[in-house]
């Protein structure tokens, strides 16, 4: 029994170490008067639409478009993703309110 209680510390420990390495790695590498290279600003302009292209992937790809409900409520949503974020371009507001949207749908309409 004591030797669970160690383990779990040891895995803690670990834990902790690995994440403050990571939160600090960025700044060794980067120092605030350096400028940053050319490929960490590349990345840092392509990645969040590469991101965004694979969650769409990602939350679309059980979508069975022959049966019972067709993809509509993911359609509907996607939709109103849309909708939100041209009308009011903020992304937290986009995300939240088509979740909202789909969650009503698939527990009211489409169950």
């Amino acid at each position: 029994m004591k030797q669970n209680y160690i383990n779990y510390i040891l895995i803690t420990l670990a834990m902790i170490g690995a994440t403050l390495f990571t939160r600090f790695l960025p700044f060794l590498f980067f120092p605030a008067g350096k400028k940053t290279p050319r490929y960490v600003t590349y990345l840092s302009n392509t990645l969040p639409y590469a991101t965004i292209g694979l969650l769409v992937v990602y939350c679309l790809r059980g979508i069975s478009f022959t049966a019972r409900p067709y993809g509509l409520p993911e359609i509907l949503s996607i939709g109103v993703i849309a909708v939100l974020h041209v009308w009011k371009g903020n992304s937290m507001l986009s995300i939240g309110g088509g979740t909202v949207f789909y969650m009503a749908l698939i527990q009211t309409l489409f169950r």
